[in-house]
């Protein structure tokens, strides 16, 4: 379709995306870079153009602007057609010598049928690569080898693009994602700059995911039927349209949930949970399930995450007692504190609305409260006084159990006291130990057998036997101290440790055969001692970090753990001394940084010691080694061994052959270590293996033709991003002697040349001129005669250098008629010269009266001997003067060789440039310009009109 055009009038095309076909001759296997056109070199000139004549040519330039506007999925494979640009601009040649701009025919014409070829290529380098081709010959546009994926390249937010590059990703909105391409189409007599966009249209080839694996959502118990609780973390999909989330369901409802999804103003759907029934957390506190998020696709694609419900606690529970009533019994001689009786309530609810607090009701009389004592928070009743004479027998206490804002539970205690009406046993003691307030104080490194107290148990009646024993769990002993009665040690039995137990509770029973006891309470407190040293959670800490880190870079907190007390228990923290300066440890954190930046290619590895010290006395330390692997970054680019590299490689070098190696390191390690090379330009002509470096020559190289190629190879690491670097290629071809002598004149062997009998001797009579594309001594050519026939031939004789042919001797009369001489011209070339041959037919007489006579002279096949006799060489070159001038650039290259190459290599060089400067002066007084002739000579080949030789 096409679209409307802008304010200058300038066409919009929109071509619409056509069904997709694979192209028969895209090969996927390979892929290679078209060579360069003429365009292609033309193409910064064409800028710098524009650049001048763009202001005063730019109401042309604007008109010949042109966009294109195409459409197609994402994950397409390579190759896929997307459009011709030729067909969907309707190009059609021009006619020649024409340039009207006014209007082109409704017909597609192809590129080729173009003078010059119309050539498209994008307006700059960068990303084109990655996501299409263009043909720069057809300008059809495919896919790449690079799956184009809509959500990687447009994600949601990005905004659009300038046309600043030769291609862009624009996103305008959450649904369209453009590719954008600036594309020139030239020759300059046939410029356009078009803007071709293509549209790329969302697949159903994502999944809702929801950003995390476990969804909470918490509900008050108390909440109404159709309470509606939005699900934080909605599922995600990349995909835009119908192929996002649409919907989300439960796999499992339990009667009690269901899910609504509402859709804002943006498009963006959100669950909400449901409740459709009563909640009781004391029933059941919580619903797992599975939601599911469905998207529009066909067939549709599903995400899950697993789905908490939480019901909440709320004050829906009092406290309550199981009893209503419970019965105490206390003997009158009851020891002051001993717990006579606990109450306790329950209240099903959690956390500070379970909590409860006992209390007296005000009906309980103020002398029980004197009594009996009430513990508010456990509900613990103990004997707060001495039961006396006078006291009451039985006491009813009422409590209550009070919880936030509920009626207090209510429980009776009846408590029944037991007068005694005889003495109990009494237990003295007389401590050993340290005693304070009634907690015996010992250290805990004393050893076994410490002596801790002697008790004496009598009965104060005398009347009745009194036993002994200790009651509770520890390291102690209580043994009859013999040989006294009634006199009992309490002593220590095993070693004791403060991180294990720092606090006894222990009792001295004694009971009289009646069977009444009495118990005396022994409370010990265990004093620490600095018998544990530090200890690490790891012994060897393995850390890791990226280099080119920042200054002060966090590493790790250490963390030793010391299992004494007080100061003793302390930790402080310190490097070793085989720590590197540059690295810190903070004392009492244990934070340990890096206060400068590391460097891999520097040192990869760090290993060092660690110490944490306690405040003990004599302290007490542990260590523990600290190994840090500095991991590597994309940091350093491939680095080639020279700045640039030149080979020395003789011509006709068979293709694919070794021209040499190209060396490159990288400082980096990993993927970003390893280098890829390429050519960057003449990839036509040469190529380089990239894991061995070895630079080939596609085709076999003639030096006639280019005598040296210059190259820049690239060189790309793993990394990401990539680093790159360059260097410079010179190949220098040698020459061999793989041409003969060309023989420009005489042009055919069927020519001639009248001679008049006048001609006096020493005169030149006519020259032989021959041309050798080689070079240097392959280049050095000889004339020489060696084949005679005519009346007196030998009075012609040819100067071996200059190849110019004169008159020895005077013509007589039986000199008249046709001299023919078979010229011999040779190269002085290694290891075998080359050579041609010419005929010189000259004709003597003092005029040409019948040229059909001659004619049929020069048809018969002349019976010539060969002489076999060799022509002298001559030592200078007979170059054409217009390649003289390509000494001087030889001259520099070697020049800078010399300086890296052997003396051998130098020496040849100088000498060989000193060999072209001689030949450059004798070429300036002896020879012509030679003009190369196209196609070899035709030996049949005549001149009809004969030339004159004059003695002038």
């Amino acid at each position: 379709m096409r679209g409307q055009g802008n304010a200058r009038s300038s066409p919009v095309l929109a071509v619409s995306w056509r069904p997709a076909t694979w192209h028969p001759r895209l090969d996927m296997g390979h892929l290679h870079r078209p060579r360069s056109s003429t365009s292609h070199r033309n193409l910064p000139h064409v800028f710098l153009f524009f650049l001048f004549v763009g202001p005063f040519n730019c109401l042309a330039s604007y008109s010949r602007a042109t966009e294109l506007l195409y459409s197609l999925n994402e994950g397409l494979p390579a190759g896929v057609l997307i459009g011709s640009l030729a067909e969907d601009l309707r190009l059609v040649p021009r006619a020649t010598g024409r340039r009207n701009q006014q209007s082109l025919p409704e017909h597609t014409g192809s590129s080729a049928e173009w003078n010059p070829p119309l050539s498209f290529s994008l307006a700059s380098g960068g990303l084109s690569g990655q996501y299409v081709t263009l043909d720069n010959r057809s300008g059809e546009l495919h896919t790449s080898a690079l799956e184009i994926d809509r959500e990687a390249l447009c994600l949601e937010g990005g905004g659009g693009a300038a046309w600043g590059g030769s291609i862009s990703i624009s996103s305008p909105s959450s649904d369209s994602c453009l590719l954008l391409l600036d594309v020139l189409v030239l020759p300059q007599e046939y410029f356009r700059f078009v803007k071709v966009k293509i549209a790329i249209r969302d697949i159903n080839d994502n999944a809702p995911q929801f950003p995390v694996s476990q969804i909470s959502v918490w509900v008050p118990e108390n909440a109404p039927v159709n309470t509606r609780l939005a699900i934080e973390h909605p599922a995600v999909d990349p995909d835009v349209g119908t192929n996002g989330v649409q919907t989300y369901r439960l796999l499992d409802y339990h009667g009690m949930f269901t899910l609504d999804v509402e859709e804002n103003e943006n498009g963006e759907r959100t669950p909400y949970l449901i409740v459709m029934g009563a909640l009781d957390r004391e029933t059941q506190d919580q619903y797992v399930s599975i939601i599911i998020a469905e998207d529009g696709g066909s067939p549709p694609l599903l995400g899950s995450a697993t789905l908490t419900i939480g019901i909440s606690d709320i004050n829906d529970n009092c406290p309550l007692f199981i009893d209503s009533q419970i019965n105490i019994t206390v003997y009158g001689n009851a020891t002051v504190g001993t717990p006579i009786a606990a109450v306790q309530a329950m209240d099903r609810d959690l956390g500070t609305n379970a909590l409860i607090t006992y209390s007296y009701s005000q009906k309980v009389p103020q002398a029980s409260k004197d009594l009996f004592h009430l513990d508010e928070a456990t509900g613990v009743i103990k004997l707060f006084s001495k039961i006396g004479g006078n006291v009451l027998q039985t006491h009813k206490l009422t409590i209550l159990a009070n919880g936030p804002g509920c009626i207090p539970a209510v429980i009776t205690a009846l408590v029944s006291i037991i007068k005694v009406i005889f003495r109990p046993p009494e237990i003295v003691p007389r401590y050993i130990a340290n005693e304070i307030d009634g907690i015996v104080y010992l250290k805990e490194l004393e050893p076994v057998n410490t002596p801790i107290a002697f008790f004496t148990i009598r009965d104060p009646e005398g009347k009745y036997k009194v036993n002994c024993y200790l009651d509770g769990e520890g390291p102690f002993r209580l043994s009859p101290y013999k040989p006294y009665n009634n006199e009992y040690l309490l002593e220590t039995s095993k070693p004791m440790d403060y991180e294990i137990q720092q606090f006894y509770e222990i009792a001295v029973v004694a009971w009289n055969s009646e069977g009444f006891h009495v118990k005396r309470i022994i409370k010990v407190q265990l004093l620490d001692d600095n018998d544990n040293a530090p200890v690490f959670l790891q012994p060897l800490i393995e850390l890791t970090i990226e280099e080119n880190n920042a200054p002060n870079a966090f590493l790790t907190k250490l963390y030793a753990t010391d299992a004494d007390s007080g100061e003793r228990g302390q930790v402080s923290y310190f490097l070793g001394p085989d720590a590197p300066s540059y690295f810190s440890l903070d004392s009492v954190t244990g934070i340990l940084t890096v206060s400068t930046q590391l460097d891999r290619e520097e040192k990869e590895k760090y290993r060092y010691t660690v110490r944490a010290v306690d405040c003990g006395k004599p302290p007490r330390e542990s260590v523990a080694t600290v190994t840090l692997t500095v991991l590597d970054k994309n940091d350093n680019s491939p680095r080639f061994i020279n700045k640039d590299f030149s080979f020395f490689v003789p011509e006709n070098f068979p293709g694919y052959g070794e021209i040499g190696v190209i060396s490159v390191t990288d400082a980096d390690a990993g993927r970003n270590g390893w280098v890829a090379l390429s050519v960057v330009n003449q990839s036509d002509i040469f190529v380089i293996d990239t894991g061995k470096g070895m630079l080939r020559a596609k085709v076999s190289l003639d030096r006639e033709q280019q005598s040296s190629y210059t190259l820049w190879v690239e060189a790309v690491d793993g990394g990401e991003p990539a680093l790159s670097s360059t260097t410079k290629i010179t190949i220098l071809l040698l020459d061999i002697n793989d041409n003969p002598p060309l023989v420009l004149f005489p042009q055919s062997n069927m020519s001639y040349l009248l001679v008049l009998p006048s001609t006096l001797p020493g005169s030149p009579v006519t020259e032989v001129y021959a041309v050798d594309k080689d070079t240097g001594m392959n280049a050095v050519i000889a004339y020489s005669i060696i084949g005679r026939r005519g009346p007196r031939p030998e009075s012609f004789r040819i100067d071996p250098k200059t190849g110019n042919i004169t008159l020895e001797e005077a013509l007589l009369q039986t000199d008249y008629g046709l001299h023919r001489l078979l010229v011999k011209v040779s190269d002085h070339g290694y290891p075998e010269p080359l050579h041609s041959t010419v005929m010189v037919n000259l004709f003597v007489n003092d005029t040409v009266s019948n040229e059909s006579y001659i004619e049929s002279l020069l048809r018969k096949e002349p019976e010539i001997n060969i002489e076999e006799k060799e022509p002298q060489i001559s030592i200078e070159p007979t170059h054409r003067k217009v390649e003289s001038v390509s000494c001087m650039p030889t001259l520099v290259a070697l020049s800078v060789i010399s300086l890296s190459s052997i003396t051998l290599v130098t020496g040849m060089g100088i000498y060989i440039c000193l060999r072209k400067g001689k030949k450059h002066h004798r070429e300036d007084e002896n020879l012509e310009v030679q003009i190369p002739l196209k196609g070899k000579i035709d030996l049949h080949m005549r001149e009809r009109k004969p030339m004159d030789i004059s003695n002038i």
